[in-house]
């Protein structure tokens, strides 16, 4: 499946390069050419010879040491490739290509390249979820860089958590799918609803009931359904941000308008990504001018919104429900009782408390439940990332059913 496709290996120093040669060895069953460089870190756990044998082709350590006096050999390997795999990829590479450091015939020759470039990481469950390492993941990925995230596990430091390279298997089928043995994008052709923001609820021209949503989930989540391919409506409140290129934008003010504004779309959708923070009540009565100060107290009357979420589970056929429940204590307890009450088909949990995300971060700390029984927390990390790892999942998942 990957006949004269041409993948460069680039191999840095962990314990995981042991699996790197199982890699070369998968590619090259599946028919691509494949060429490595090593960093000189590799080199202590693995031999060059190790990966010369599975490959068929020499093995690069070195930016002085030139194979064939007529090119340049960082230059013409990264002109050369088709794909460029970094795997296993330590914090120590990750954080130099994101700050432009180019020392050794790996780093060089990344800076060189022009075609696309995959970053599988593997390193212990700490350094991972080290807010640098997060900072410097999340600047690759902005300047296009894909990410093969790491499994859960048991690590070679004897932690079990994340960190742990992805297999040679799965990296496979993956670079499989790249070129074009099923398409990447797993919701092309699929209409996705995005909910997103607050609801603001009048109590007078001037004053209204509202609640701390940025909308900068919701807006992640559809910029990554974009991303997979999706046709996406994001309907959203009022929020101070810039909508995500390619998506269908519908803005709202109040839950009644959203509430509309997501039926109009329901019936042809596929994908509902309820991650607006809706408001629960709103005045029983709306004044039509400034209320004026008086003396004492004064009581506002609130009546219950109508269940967007609730109504959309009564009313659903065929689409996948997703649901966002933010809470501040005993979060996943509550998510599974909304995931069954509302019949939903997956909530995402998080606890706005957490120091890692909330209202306004630019990070997120939450829990995916499915009603397949699927449960799966992931890290601190920044929305864009997340939504795009979220979606990929319940996309995959979904696929899998069918």
């Amino acid at each position: 499946m990957l006949a004269n496709k041409k993948i460069l290996l680039c191999v840095t120093g962990g314990i995981a390069v042991y699996k790197a040669v199982a890699l070369v060895s998968k590619l090259s069953q599946a028919g691509a050419d494949v060429k490595v460089v090593m960093t000189e870190s590799a080199r202590e756990f693995v031999q060059p010879l190790s990966f010369q044998v599975m490959s068929h082709n020499d093995v690069y350590t070195d930016t002085f040491d030139e194979k064939d006096s007529a090119v340049i050999a960082h230059i013409d390997l990264a002109d050369w490739a088709d794909l460029i795999i970094v795997a296993p990829a330590t914090a120590n590479v990750i954080g130099k290509l994101a700050n432009g450091i180019a020392d050794d015939m790996v780093t060089t020759l990344l800076l060189a390249a022009t075609s696309p470039v995959w970053i599988a990481p593997a390193m212990n469950v700490h350094m991972y979820e080290h807010p640098a390492v997060l900072r410097n993941i999340d600047r690759l990925s902005r300047d296009g860089y894909r990410f093969i995230e790491p499994s859960e596990g048991f690590l070679a430091c004897g932690y079990v958590g994340k960190g742990r390279l992805e297999e040679p298997e799965r990296i496979t089928e993956l670079v499989g799918r790249f070129f074009g043995q099923h398409d990447d994008r797993p919701l092309l052709g699929k209409k996705v609803i995005v909910t997103a923001g607050p609801t603001l609820e009048r109590i007078d021209p001037v004053r209204y009931i509202s609640n701390f949503s940025s909308g900068k989930m919701g807006y992640a989540m559809a910029e990554a359904a974009a991303a997979l391919g999706a046709d996406v409506v994001l309907i959203s409140g009022p929020v101070a941000i810039d909508p995500p290129a390619g998506v269908h934008i519908e803005h709202v003010e109040s839950a009644a308008q959203m509430l509309d504004a997501v039926l109009a779309h329901y019936g042809s959708a596929d994908y509902v990504v309820k991650s607006a923070a809706v408001a629960d009540y709103r005045p029983k009565a709306a004044h039509p001018h400034k209320m004026k100060k008086k003396e004492g107290d004064s009581v506002l009357e609130l009546e219950r919104t109508t269940d967007i979420l609730k109504t959309l589970g009564e009313q659903k056929t065929h689409q996948c429900l997703i649901g966002f429940a933010a809470e501040t204590n005993d979060a996943v307890a509550y998510g599974k009782g909304k995931l069954q009450s509302k019949n939903l088909d997956w909530i995402v949990v998080n606890d706005v408390t957490d120091p890692g995300g909330g209202f306004g971060s630019d990070s997120n700390v939450v829990t995916l439940i499915g009603k397949d029984g699927t449960e799966r927390t992931f890290p601190a990390m920044e929305k864009k990332r997340l939504a795009g790892e979220l979606l990929a999942l319940i996309a995959a998942k979904g696929s899998d059913a069918q």
